[in-house]
């Protein structure tokens, strides 16, 4: 999955909203200037004139190419924008005065001052929020992987492309694949350009597509060689693993995948496919609810805490947390927390017990009665587990510490469950598909029935079908009908 570029006036919509506050704040600065330190919005005069030129800002906003690659231009070059920029928005102020004949209730001098001391602040703002965007580029890099696949002698010149450094990019190149015939020449080119350019460099063959397939990767961009054939290959089985594509060819003919989206990455235009894009509105929405959820849910997590922990710690002393590595979106691992239910050596028993695992082939592991589970050796009446572990599982109990996850990021309140290391290693292409979301507490499967799914690929289908379709009203049926699911402790075991 691959969030839109946002596109046209609201791509840059930090500068817009600041000179939005700017324009304001520079309005009363201009009437201090020129009458007492009063509230210039108390008077009928002013606040017509306040309200005439944040509604010409907006048209200006709206209507203009203002913004347009306000990244990329020089000092000079933003002091003539802004004051074009302040220019448009008095003219279009004048006119709409003009129209409604309300000369009497305007001031020259507020107009002037306020034009000048807005094109200083705006001018002044501009710069030093471009100077930090650039000085913390490096650090917003380091959340975006993305693999270079292009021939040995476009290396270089994709790598100039992608990374100059009057750029502003938000992603980090973390390997090479050479798309040359493999040979003696390509394996020794690519272990000098790997020790030149201190990255993985790799000649296209399987292993290199499976070490991509177990790695952290968010993107890759196909930089197409004219003297080699195009690699349909390789753009079926980025897709199979949910890996987004980038390339710079012409669209693709095939209805198999669809060019989505057109987009810049560096310098380069590139058509973008993926399993799915999603609006950055609806992006912005789900992790607002992600948010809001995340809130709720670590309260009532330090309401569960008082009554289970002391429980956890009689019955099996130890840390109330478990804390585990798991791989979540793209392949990127995070540490997940969960209420412990297991005894502490539970990992090291769970080799002992995999012929007793219900999911085909071992990529999860699901058990009846697992022995591992804190007070499992206590039965009920129907001569089932009754522990205190048994009862957290059952009730979901275990679940809510993820709420953290959800606040810091790593996780979303509906997603696909993130596999462990081990489990993350036997995927194949087919199974990777899964990670190209961000990982949930719940999601398809777990609503589907989690217990009675036995088949690894039917929780693969259910996870693609999620991911194909998803839509926040998605998202919403599926937490209600987790909530209906917990309350009749259906699906857990």
């Amino acid at each position: 999955m691959n969030k839109k570029n946002i596109k046209g006036w609201l791509k840059h919509g930090d500068f817009i909203l600041i000179d939005i506050i700017l324009m304001q704040l520079a309005y009363i600065i201009a009437y201090w200037m020129h009458e007492d330190f009063d509230n210039p919005y108390d008077s009928e005069r002013y606040i017509f004139m306040a309200v005439v030129i944040g509604f010409c800002q907006l048209v200006i906003i709206l209507f203009s190419q203002n913004y347009k690659s306000i990244l990329r231009r020089s000092v000079f070059e933003e002091l003539l924008a802004v004051c074009r920029y302040m220019g448009e928005v008095i003219v279009a102020a004048l006119l709409f005065i003009f129209v409604i004949h309300r000369y009497e209730v305007t001031s020259r001098l507020q107009f002037g001052l306020t034009s000048v001391v807005f094109i200083l602040l705006s001018f002044l703002v501009r710069c030093f929020r471009k100077y930090w965007l650039f000085k913390n580029r490096e650090a917003k890099a380091e959340n975006r992987s993305i693999i270079l696949i292009t021939s040995y002698s476009l290396v270089q010149e994709a790598l100039d492309g992608l990374t100059a450094s009057d750029l502003y990019v938000d992603f980090k190149v973390t390997g090479v694949v050479l798309l040359d015939e493999p040979n003696e020449n390509i394996e020794r080119e690519a272990m000098e350009l790997e020790a030149s350019l201190d990255i993985p460099v790799l000649p296209l063959n399987d292993e290199a597509i499976t070490e991509m397939g177990h790695g952290w990767v968010d993107e890759v961009f196909i930089l197409q060689p004219e003297n080699l054939p195009f690699p349909r290959q390789i753009m079926d089985d980025f897709m199979e693993m949910g890996i987004t594509v980038n390339y710079s060819v012409p669209a693709i003919n095939d209805d198999k995948w669809p060019v989505a989206d057109m987009r810049k990455l560096g310098r380069f235009r590139v058509l973008t496919n993926s399993i799915k894009f999603i609006s950055a509105g609806d992006m912005m929405l789900k992790r607002i609810m992600d948010i809001a959820g995340g809130i709720v849910g670590c309260l009532m997590t330090c309401v569960i805490f008082i009554f289970v922990a002391p429980i956890i710690y009689i019955k099996s002393p130890g840390p109330i947390f478990f804390k585990q590595q798991r791989v979540g979106l793209n392949g990127k691992t995070f540490m997940m927390y969960k209420f412990r239910s297991m005894y502490m050596d539970a990992e090291e028993r769970k080799a002992a017990l995999m012929a007793q695992n219900k999911i085909c082939d071992g990529m999860m592991f699901k058990m009846d009665d697992d022995p591992r589970i804190i007070g499992s050796e206590k039965k009920d009446k129907k001569g089932r587990p009754a522990g205190i572990g048994n009862f957290i599982r059952r009730t979901s109990l275990d679940e809510f510490p993820q709420f953290i996850n959800v606040l810091k990021g790593d996780m979303s309140l509906v997603g696909t469950r993130p596999p462990t290391l081990d489990e993350w290693q036997k995927y194949d292409m087919s199974h990777r598909v899964r990670m190209s979301i961000k990982p949930g507490i719940t999601g398809m499967w777990q609503v589907s029935g989690r217990s009675s799914i036995t088949d690894f690929n039917e929780v693969v289908r259910l996870d693609r079908e999620y991911i194909e379709n998803w839509r926040l009203s998605l998202d919403i049926k599926i937490l209600l009908k987790t909530v209906w699911v917990v309350i009749m402790r259906s699906g857990a075991s």
